[in-house]
């Protein structure tokens, strides 16, 4: 290039004509040739550089303004090396051409047709540059591809679009020990294990129908006819239209992945059965755990109801024991017993038995919650809690069941009831028809018959020390003691009713007479003279042993004339008393009497004694056998002969 602008610029340069004469200077027009060849071949070498390169770089540009400042920097060195001087010799026309327009035209189209053959062989050279370097692009990338393809440890296969396989690496040579003839088409199907094939060609085909991406685990036999698992892929290689031009497909080998799955699945299989397993035993063991808790919880709250129920019996039992020692008769503590027994045993009938000691006879004494009562009285081998001395249970199928309550359709328990050792009667308890007496209650129902028992034996002694206390052992009548004591009450409770009070003072006439039979025969008077008057005497009225051989009586109510009356009458009736002693009869017994009143004779005991006294001092003057009412004198004359008993 730098050689033909150097050529053209001389050529021209001697085309020239002029009048004068023009020499060159050899060593400047040899640096224009070389600086044109210079500047060409560095253009060249950048051209080249940018050739691979599409976009506007700085190496074309270099080339192009290099390509450009050839020419001038040739030209003007060319001008440069030319030396002009005058001559005289004539300007040579001999060797100019003239040039016609057509000849213009002609050079100007052949240049032009130069030219555009000069483009057309470089467009040409260019074109051919570039498909060699696509065939060497093309070589490569099948040479990178088949070289990926064979170092890779998958299977790797292509597929036409109709699912024709053309194309298997020599992985899958080696593993199914088939040939390039025998693996074409649709042969990979044979080597599918029989199980995996349908689904595999299922998802196979759904994927070249929808196009999307095939993925799905079978296995496949190898050559030694072992079937191992693979995983399959294969996605659609599209072209410009997304039209699918090739399957392109891997087969990864995950038998020992898939064997270590089955391992740990199986591990996991026993783990969970294992834990499946435990958790079943945890669930029963807590199930077991919530049933005995709830069973200890029905226990426990059975036992606190029943400890409940039996502090509030025990309670219960404690305070029918203090009213019951706070009784002072036996016959007080029945209706205390009768009142507590329905508190303590709700669902319970029950009745008290007492022993009559007279007749030996067992009598009702109370009954609660309509216990049924077959006879109020029974003898007392009619109980076998009697007989047995303990607890006895009847009215059930095998029971005996004692004669007091043969009739009984229910179930029932008899207890002896105790005192001080000795039985005083039987507590009976009936239970509902089909209801048995429950094993809790029993203890209660002992203790309950056991109190009871011991409370009537402190009311008894009790009674017995009082009746020591307040009653001549003798005569059986009231002391003195308790004649002061219980006169006082009666006056005043006299005074309060404004009710008169009759007094009687009786004495045996001529009692020292009876010296002389002995001490046995006084006592038998005396004996017999107190149990006359407990038998001649009404409820309220207070016989007492005044003396040796005087009693008082204590008639609350009594006017003076009924007293007197009274009085007369039992005069009259003692002198019809036989009495024996050591199988002698004794001699008629007559009576002194002597009757006051109040408030008639005196408002206070000492008054009333002193008037009695003197009215029976003056029977016993008078002649004795007679009764004599007291005499309205005044209290100082009473008071000045105090009452001595004899």
């Amino acid at each position: 290039m730098g050689a033909a602008i150097s050529a053209m610029h001389y050529v021209g340069m001697e085309a020239m004509r002029l009048p004068g004469a023009m020499h060159y200077r050899v060593a400047v027009v040899a640096l224009s040739i070389a600086l044109a060849i210079a500047i060409a071949g560095v253009a060249l070498l950048l051209s080249c550089t940018s050739k691979n390169q599409e976009s506007l770089t700085i190496y074309k540009i270099s080339s192009a303004l290099l390509m450009g400042l050839a020419i001038p920097a040739m030209h003007y060195t060319g001008m440069r090396a030319a030396v002009f001087s005058p001559s005289s010799l004539p300007m040579d026309a001999f060797h100019a051409t003239e040039i016609s327009s057509l000849g213009v035209l002609v050079i100007t189209g052949s240049t032009i047709l130069v030219l555009l053959l000069v483009v057309s062989a470089a467009f040409l050279d260019r074109l051919l540059l570039a498909n060699q370097a696509i065939g060497a692009a093309v070589r490569a990338g099948e040479t990178n591809f088949r070289t990926l393809t064979e170092t890779i440890p998958q299977i790797i296969w292509i597929a036409r679009p109709d699912a024709q396989v053309d194309f298997f690496n020599h992985r899958w040579f080696e593993y199914t020990g088939l040939t390039a003839e025998q693996s074409k088409g649709l042969s990979w199907e044979s080597i599918v294990h029989p199980d995996d094939l349908p689904g595999c060609l299922e998802k196979w085909r759904k994927s070249q129908k929808t196009g999307e991406p095939y993925a799905v685990e079978y296995r496949l036999r190898n050559s030694s006819g072992i079937f191992r698992w693979h995983l399959g892929r294969a996605v659609a290689a599209r072209d410009e239209k997304r039209r699918i031009i090739r399957w392109l497909g891997s087969c990864t080998d995950i038998d020992d992945q898939k064997k270590i799955e089955q391992g740990l699945e199986e591990q996991i299989a026993q783990r969970t059965a294992a834990l499946s397993e435990a958790n079943l035993k945890l669930t029963e063991e807590m199930q077991q755990r919530e049933h005995a808790q709830h069973e200890l919880n029905l226990q426990t709250d059975l036992l606190v109801r029943s400890l409940t129920d039996r502090t509030r019996k025990t309670t219960l039992l404690a305070k029918m024991g203090e009213l019951l020692q706070s009784c002072s008769h036996v016959t007080e503590a029945f209706p205390v017993v009768a009142s507590f027994a329905p508190k303590m045993f709700p669902d319970i009938r029950g009745a008290l038995f007492i022993i009559n000691s007279t007749d030996r006879l067992l009598e009702v004494a109370v009954h609660w919650s309509d216990c049924q009562i077959e006879d109020s009285t029974f003898s007392l081998d009619s109980c076998w809690a009697l007989r047995s001395g303990r607890m006895h249970q009847g009215g059930t199928a095998g029971a005996i069941s004692c004669a007091h309550a043969s009739t009984l359709n229910s179930p029932y328990a008899c207890l002896p009831v105790r005192a001080q050792r000795e039985v005083v009667g039987v507590m009976h308890f009936q239970m509902a028809p089909g209801q048995e007496l429950p094993e809790l209650e029993v203890a209660i129902i002992e203790s309950f018959a056991e109190q009871v028992g011991l409370s009537l034996a402190n009311i008894r002694l009790r009674e017995e020390l009082r009746a020591q206390s307040i009653r001549d052992p003798l005569s059986g009548l009231f002391n003195r003691r308790y004649l002061e004591e219980t006169a006082q009450r009666e006056l005043a409770r006299a005074l309060r009713s404004q009710h008169p009070l009759g007094l009687i003072m009786l004495a045996v006439d001529h009692f020292k007479s009876f010296n002389v039979l002995g001490h046995d025969a006084r006592d038998t008077i005396i004996r017999e003279l107190g149990s006359f008057l407990l038998h001649n005497v009404r409820g309220d009225d207070i016989p007492c042993r005044f003396g040796e051989e005087e009693f008082v009586l204590v008639l609350p109510g009594a006017s003076l004339e009924a007293a007197r009356l009274r009085a007369e009458d039992m005069r009259q009736r003692i002198t019809g008393l036989n009495m024996l002693s050591q199988g002698k009869h004794l001699n008629k017994i007559t009576l002194s009497v002597g009757v006051a009143c109040f408030p008639a004779h005196g408002t206070g005991l000492p008054e009333l004694l002193s008037a009695v006294d003197a009215a029976l001092y003056q029977a016993k003057k008078n002649g004795h056998n007679q009764v004599v009412v007291a005499d309205s004198r005044s209290l100082t004359d009473r008071l000045s002969h105090p009452v001595v008993p004899a």
